[in-house]
């Protein structure tokens, strides 16, 4: 048995050193955006100005069957605690979701919101949102938590532009503390479905704490020893890992039951062969790394969502950006027939090994898919057809003049295109190369290049790539939160936050707007939004939803029982991930069990 283990890890280790993925293909990208005109700084791509030196490798130990080990989140040493950069938490995830917390959480599998630090919220009239909190809710430093604590934070938004929450003030006219446990939030025709989000997306901070620090603090700062009402507590933090420490006198362990570990340990492992090695050896519990070998261990020796492919839940939507600004991009005929062209089913059965599902053409999450209209897709919807695409190029005037196998533009003139992504993310890099192979497969020339992060990002967010993946369209509780991506406006010298390819149509602009303001009570209404956006999206196709990215997680159950799986009660996200938290992430944690000790 030994033997047989150690060719299998052999043979499974191989396979992630050739395939293996950076774990920056799952930046997780606040859905709140604003959506109207008003310009402000995306702090998802601003990194700290305050970094924290970094500290030899930690030297405490725990009791085993106390603690959990994880990793897959981080891609860096740790560097800010700072709630309000969620951009730039991965490396210390936690931070929103153990530390500092929301008003509620979200499960994005049953499609319900859960109050949180909220005991219930309502819309008291079209334009009136009342929230009253729980009793007895404290900060981690024994100071209160109160509705003035609510209220500071979200007046923050209206005091620094830099804040990612800032656009809310284009519609919310007022925040009021009736007391210590009732808030107000007025609005001059409120952006129903954004307003949800920010219920689960907006971390509270306590004013007595904040209100004396500056601008550049509250904004870019590290926040360093951060203190917050959460179930676990900063304790320490080394170049490779962070560890919080459960919060005993935490408000929600009579409300939601006290999370199982009483240690997290998340580890930054060097390779993603490695984190593989340490969940074999028990030594990791729970990876959220991309590991391409795993579907040769699931259900022996490792444990995953569904016993079968595609193992992982779908986390994101991979979409390929097309630089409409450039030609021939901006030719809709020629966007629509490279969607035909692409081989998706190869990059689903080669590139990822059958880990990954194929997207709708619309790009929702299968959890947002009764959001798709059937009579668009069937109209409009896409499939890998390399002899459609030709036929569909030709129609346009795409045609070879010269012989060489490859079509010139109508104008006779030579295309050259590129597809990109960034340098180490292989898993993405052998997507690229499908892309481009199927596309000259049907006279399109397009080569793969993979610079590296700093210059595909700089290319990415200034609109100078020709065509470039993207995933930031993450799990919500609403389809708006992808088109608010997708189409993200006005166009910007720098896009930071979607809308990569500067697909500039006021038309869908309007109508991704309006889905903003349908009540999330309305479903025939949020259906008849999403057929109007899809058919017009399909129609011109600035961009093309690719696969499903994985919620990637493999566990071990030799210190730790009772994960998530497709079918136990407790169907709730086994992630480590920033933004994850609070849709389910700690209540994995809160359902987790020990293993009870060999007799």
């Amino acid at each position: 048995m030994a033997n047989r283990m150690r060719v299998l890890l052999a043979l499974v280790l191989l396979t992630v050193f050739a395939v293996g993925c950076s774990q920056a293909t799952t930046t997780v990208v606040p859905a709140t955006e604003k959506t109207t005109e008003k310009p402000v700084e995306a702090a998802t791509e601003k990194p700290a100005e305050e970094p924290v030196e970094e500290v030899p490798s930690a030297p405490e130990t725990f009791e085993r069957s106390e603690t959990l080990y994880v990793s897959g989140a981080a891609w860096g040493p740790p560097s800010t605690w700072n709630p309000f950069q969620p951009g730039n938490l991965a490396n210390t995830t936690g931070t929103i979701g153990f530390v500092y917390e929301f008003l509620y959480s979200y499960d994005p599998l049953a499609g319900e919101f859960t109050p949180w630090l909220a005991e219930n919220g309502e819309w008291t009239d079209d334009t009136t949102f009342e929230v009253t909190l729980r009793e007895g809710l404290a900060w981690s430093d024994g100071e209160p938590l109160t509705a003035a604590d609510v209220k500071y934070t979200f007046e923050l938004g209206q005091q620094y532009s830099a804040l990612w929450f800032s656009p809310v003030w284009n519609y919310l006219t007022g925040v009021d503390a009736v007391d210590d446990t009732h808030v107000t939030f007025t609005f001059d025709d409120p952006l129903y479905q954004e307003w949800d989000n920010y219920l689960y997306s907006l971390p509270i901070v306590p004013q007595h704490l904040w209100e004396g620090r500056s601008e550049e603090d509250i904004t870019t700062g590290a926040n360093e020893n951060p203190v917050g009402s959460g179930a676990y507590l900063y304790q320490s933090h080394a170049e490779d890992r962070n560890i919080w420490t459960r919060n005993e006198n935490w408000w929600g362990n009579d409300v939601f039951g006290t999370p199982a570990p009483k240690n997290i340990v998340d580890i930054r492992t060097s390779s993603n062969n490695v984190a593989l090695g340490m969940v074999l050896k028990g030594e990791l519990d729970l990876s959220n790394n991309f590991l391409p070998g795993v579907a040769a261990l699931s259900n022996q020796y490792v444990q995953t969502y569904y016993p079968q492919a595609p193992y992982m839940l779908s986390a994101n939507t991979a979409v390929l950006f097309l630089n409409t600004t450039k030609a021939p991009m901006d030719d809709a005929a020629f966007r629509r027939a490279l969607a035909f062209a692409i081989d998706t089913p190869s990059i689903v059965n080669v590139a990822y090994a059958q880990l990954v599902k194929a997207a709708s053409p619309t790009g929702l999450l299968p959890s947002m898919q009764q959001y798709d209209d059937q009579d668009v897709l069937a109209k409009l919807g896409y499939e890998f057809d390399t002899d459609k695409a030709k036929q569909m190029l030709a129609a346009a005037g795409y045609v070879d003049t010269d012989g060489d196998g490859l079509v010139e533009a109508p104008d006779g003139s030579k295309i050259e295109l590129k597809v990109t992504c960034p340098s180490g993310w292989t898993d993405w890099m052998a997507a690229i190369d499908i892309i481009a192979t199927s596309a000259q497969a049907a006279g399109i020339n397009i080569k793969a290049e993979t610079p590296d992060y700093g210059a595909w990002n700089t290319e990415l967010q200034g609109g100078t790539f020709d065509m470039t993946l993207n995933n930031w369209a993450i799990m919500s509780n609403t389809p708006w939160n992808l088109y608010n991506l997708l189409f993200r406006h006005p166009i910007q010298d720098q896009m930071q936050s979607g809308n990569f390819g500067r697909y500039d149509n006021q038309e869908i602009f309007d109508l991704v707007d309006a889905l903003a303001k349908v009540k999330a009570t309305d479903d025939e209404g949020m259906k008849a939004a999403c057929a109007d956006i899809q058919e017009l999206m399909l129609t011109e196709m600035p961009m093309i939803p690719l696969w499903y990215n994985g919620l990637w997680a493999q566990w071990s159950t030799s210190t730790w029982q009772n994960w998530p799986t497709e079918d136990s009660e407790n169907q709730t996200l086994p992630t480590t991930w920033s933004g994850y938290w609070q849709m389910g992430g700690l209540m994995t944690l809160i359902n987790l069990e020990p293993v009870p000790p060999a007799e």
